[in-house]
């Protein structure tokens, strides 16, 4: 009985051994007939990296104007516009009163003539405002709410603001960052609806790649069942195949990213400088990258996975 069983584990141990063995050739025979090939590889590759390179490069936009508009997402200043009877001086007590309310950052005051000479800058039509008789707008609070109010905190303090005596009118312009934040989300689903259309692409690319492969080694094939190969073993070099032309895949759509990002980083820089901004495009970096080639050879190894089982059991031998 012991006997037995020794004899079963060297059996076991032996089978291992030659599986492991024959993944090694595989994936090394695979590759070599991969590089063989390079022009054709590289086409292939190029054609994969182009197609996981698009929506990628979408999604990195995205992520680079959803970093530049962080600063956004908090609610905007309430502009008080107030009474045309309250004076600077009691436009400047109100303001001091409004400051000690917790859920009020700052207060701003602007005078009536500051206010019009910002828009006369502004505007360039200082000529036709300076012809007026008297100054037609009101002195201005600008109202920052605290930094823990969300949008509808916001407004139920423009509510209240907006009812006190001395307030003509109160107003919260949040109508451009909810289309901003809707604009968002369409772009994020159409980015995420051509992904899996273009990834949908590469599976039946690199499936037709690997049944050209098996087109070609036909009789390869047939000699391989002839003396008993089975359909894994014979399954397993095509298969290393798909995964090597989809890590190839990912490598150039990482790489066509990349030298996307470097192209457009200088005019970008150049015009966050204009802006007093310090914003920088952001990459994939290195995780990123990595992503990339898992995900280019997971796509790989479908698509040589979907060529494989629909025309691999077709290949008997007469």
């Amino acid at each position: 009985m012991s006997q037995g069983a020794s004899q079963s584990r060297v059996k076991f141990a032996d089978q291992y051994n030659a599986w492991l063995r024959h993944h090694r050739l595989s994936a090394a025979d695979s590759l070599f007939r991969v590089l063989d090939n390079l022009v054709s590889s590289v086409l292939t590759w190029l054609v994969i990296g182009i197609a996981l390179a698009l929506p990628v490069a979408l999604d990195v936009a995205l992520d680079n104007a959803g970093e530049l508009s962080a600063g956004w997402d908090s609610p905007s200043q309430i502009s008080l516009f107030l009474a045309d009877d309250i004076q600077a001086e009691a436009a400047r007590q109100l303001a001091t009163e409004l400051e000690a309310r917790e859920d009020v950052a700052s207060v701003r005051f602007v005078s009536r003539e500051d206010a019009l000479a910002e828009f006369s800058e502004l505007s360039g039509f200082a000529d036709v405002l300076a012809s007026l008789e008297e100054n037609p707008l009101p002195n201005l609070l600008l109202v920052s709410p605290a930094g823990d109010l969300g949008g509808a905190g916001a407004g139920g303090l423009r509510a209240q603001l907006g009812a006190m005596p001395q307030v003509a009118e109160a107003v919260l312009d949040m109508a451009w960052l909810q289309r901003l934040n809707s604009l968002m989300e369409l772009s994020r689903r159409m980015v995420m609806a051509i992904g899996a259309l273009l990834v949908l692409g590469v599976v039946l690319i690199l499936g037709n790649t690997i049944r050209l492969a098996i087109e070609a080694r036909r009789d390869e094939i047939v000699i391989v069942k002839l003396v008993g190969g089975s359909n894994p073993f014979v399954r397993r070099p095509f298969l290393y195949t798909g995964l090597w032309y989809g890590v190839g895949g990912g490598f150039f759509a990482g790489l066509l990213v990349t030298l996307a990002l470097w192209f457009l980083q200088q005019p970008v820089s150049r015009l966050a400088a204009l802006y007093e901004s310090e914003f920088e495009l952001a990459g994939l970096g290195l995780m990123g990258f990595l992503n990339l080639l898992v995900l280019g050879g997971l796509l790989g190894l479908a698509g040589a996975w979907l060529a494989v089982s629909r025309h691999l059991a077709k290949i008997e031998p007469r």
